[in-house]
């Protein structure tokens, strides 16, 4: 979940790659101790994949690069605690990939560059699998998720895992994004005591502050979106079935996903291309079995030039700044040449809350116990009841600043064969997709309907948890519909992301519009790590 929607220590670094990185983090280090100049700064992942080619740097090199800057601006500097465990194993796969390439083996456009990925997806390695709980610190999975293992087949590095929004952030009504047991609270690199939106929120942060050229977040509800849009970044939630959820911490299993996120359209279309794939332990990835193999041919500076895109306005409209906003937006659309429809607003928006609520909290207890069941005996948690006791013992390390009322109600749920169930999930495919999605793009002919994603960054309030700036991701999450966003702008210094989502399916449409959207805008600018916004 992206945060309200309905309502510790960072593990340490390998010694040995610790002590080549030492001398580097003080040379990082600008006068009054800020972070001078990065070697990687905005680099692409195009950018990378060139340099490796041209033996400008090496794998291993990146990997001593990206740690010393951790190092200097997650661990130390702004402290952005975006990361929450690195990969101790972290060089001897740079040097093995080096390796590779030098023996004519290239594995792709991802060969040897070190990616992040959130600590709810399965690594079999050393490093752990969380959610950011204290109670799955010492769970270590046997073997990769799916997703994990494409992207290693694919040629990637992982480099770390990202701090999230504890649980995915379904624990609380009152919960504060980016904050997790395990890793603490992560901050918005545009200005510190603002939040970074969740769950994905280390993710966001880490691509935002360069701390990885690209990285992987988890959605069912905003989780991928919100955050890239309050980091200023390209995020896609994708059609639910394209990315196996095999080896992810579940909420749902009929809105779970795993997404990219990067600094441009291209990098998420890089990086979406190596993550989708048919996985016989995944049903709804067989649907996809005749899914893009290389979603790059979609980038086309003039893809906005014919679109027709329907403006949703219902979400911001008792916010009049970010109306305005939004109306800027549609002028620079009908500029590029897109053919705009509006008002196209969803007509049953407003009712899908409350059924989808329902959903979630059934399908979370029914998922979250067949995966804890997986852990070895003598765990903390086992299952959501355990996992309920395990919070309430360790309250003041797991509960400080909120409670966990949605695992409560969760636990109290039955079977997903109870009618109370059946009918909330029909009622959400009825409203998100029928009377939702579809009706309007069927009605108006559109290529993609078009949205903010959400309002600037709340502060960080442990007291009152999150607040609502409003978002635009429901719709398209319960459906289980692809949704994008890209860089549209900044309100009073902080970013606003531009969201188009579509039917079932349409990645590539999306893309496509996206990518002319970032080249007719250059929207982005990278954080300044201010200690507050500048307005």
């Amino acid at each position: 979940m992206k945060r309200r929607t309905f309502f510790g220590v960072p593990a340490g670094v390998g010694a040995a790659m610790l002590s080549g990185c030492r001398s580097m983090r003080e040379s990082q280090k600008g006068a009054g101790g800020e972070a001078a100049a990065f070697e990687l700064d905005e680099v692409s992942l195009t950018d990378l994949a060139a340099g490796l080619h041209a033996g400008k740097w090496t794998s291993r090199r990146l990997v001593e690069l990206y740690v010393g800057w951790i190092e200097a601006i997650d661990r130390g500097g702004p402290r952005l605690r975006a990361v929450i465990e690195m990969n101790p194993e972290a060089e001897a796969l740079a040097a093995k990939l080096d390796e590779e390439r030098k023996a004519g083996r290239v594995r792709g456009a991802l060969h040897g560059i070190p990616i992040l990925v959130k600590d709810n997806i399965e690594t079999g390695d050393r490093m752990s699998t969380s959610a950011g709980s204290l109670a799955l610190e010492s769970w270590h999975a046997p073997q990769d998720a799916f997703v994990t293992a494409r992207l290693r087949a694919a040629g990637a590095l992982i480099l770390g895992k990202t701090n999230l929004s504890e649980w995915a952030n379904l624990r609380s009504t009152h919960s504060i994004s980016g904050w997790s047991g395990r890793g603490g609270q992560t901050r918005n690199p545009y200005a510190l005591d603002r939040n970074p939106s969740g769950s994905s929120s280390g993710s966001g942060a880490a691509v935002a502050a360069c701390l990885c050229a690209a990285a992987v977040g988890t959605e069912t509800d905003g989780s991928v979106t919100s955050p890239s849009s309050i980091n200023g970044l390209v995020g896609i939630k994708p059609t639910v079935g394209l990315v196996s959820r095999t080896g992810i911490i579940p909420i749902s299993a009929s809105q779970d996903t795993a997404g990219p996120m990067a600094r441009t359209v291209r990098d998420v279309a890089i990086l979406l291309s190596a993550m989708t794939g048919v996985d016989a332990q995944d049903a709804a990835t067989q649907a996809a079995h005749e899914s893009v193999a290389d979603y790059t041919q979609f980038l086309d500076a003039n893809g906005l030039r014919g679109a027709r895109l329907g403006i949703a306005r219902k979400f911001f409209e008792n916010n009049a700044p970010l109306d305005r906003f939004l109306s800027q937006c549609v002028e620079t659309l009908k500029k590029a040449g897109a053919e705009v429809i509006e008002p196209a607003d969803l007509p049953a928006q407003a009712q899908i809350a409350a059924p989808e609520l329902e959903v979630l909290l059934y399908e979370f207890k029914d998922g979250l116990n067949r995966y804890l069941t997986r852990l070895p005996a003598g765990s903390p948690a086992r299952s959501l009841k355990e996992l309920i006791d395990y919070n309430r013992k360790n309250g003041q390390r797991e509960m400080p600043f909120f409670e966990q009322e949605l695992f409560v109600q969760a636990e109290a749920k039955g079977p997903l064969t109870e009618s109370k169930y059946v009918k909330a999930r029909a009622d959400c495919v009825r409203l998100a997709r029928k009377e939702g999605i579809d009706a309007v793009m069927e009605k108006h002919k559109l290529d993609a309907i078009v949205c903010l994603t959400s309002g600037p960054a709340w502060l960080i309030d442990p007291i009152n948890g999150d607040q609502d700036t409003g978002g635009c991701t429901t719709p398209a999450a319960v459906a289980g519909y692809p949704h994008i966003t890209v860089p549209a702008g900044f309100y009073r210094g902080l970013p606003i992301g531009l969201s188009f989502y579509g039917q079932a399916w349409s990645e590539g449409t999306l893309i496509k519009l996206a990518y002319a959207w970032e080249q007719a805008t250059h929207a982005r600018r990278k954080p300044g790590f201010a200690a507050s916004a500048q307005g």
